[in-house]
């Protein structure tokens, strides 16, 4: 499969099942903190029991982001958060290694709870 099939077929499939989330990067210290909010379209899923291994704990949930939207502010770390359904979660980790077709990103998934 060549990345652009790849692309094509995560963009048909995000938005078909997906929903728009947020992803916020703060900037500066204090309090109120600067704010950037940066949407995407992600499928967000909880994981299934045979996954809470390690660090995945009950209530996390893997988002499947596409990349499109975020090339902006990659890479995400875990200083970002996920605002997803208008609640913020704290992202534990990213993987960008998985959707990977021929070294071109394609999508992140993103363990994010809180």
């Amino acid at each position: 499969m060549t990345p652009a099939a790849a692309l094509d077929m995560h963009r048909r499939f995000i938005q078909e099942v997906g929903e728009d989330i947020l992803i916020r990067r703060y900037t500066g210290t204090g309090s109120p903190r600067p704010k950037t909010d940066t949407a995407t379209r992600a499928r967000v899923m909880g994981y299934e029991p045979k996954e809470l291994v390690g660090s995945i704990v009950q209530g996390d949930r893997k988002i499947i982001a596409l990349v499109d939207d975020l090339a902006g502010i990659l890479p995400i770390t875990t200083n970002d958060k996920a605002v997803v359904r208008g609640k913020e979660l704290a992202i534990k980790a990213v993987d960008d290694s998985t959707r990977r077709i021929a070294g071109t990103l394609i999508a992140l998934e993103i363990q994010a709870g809180g």
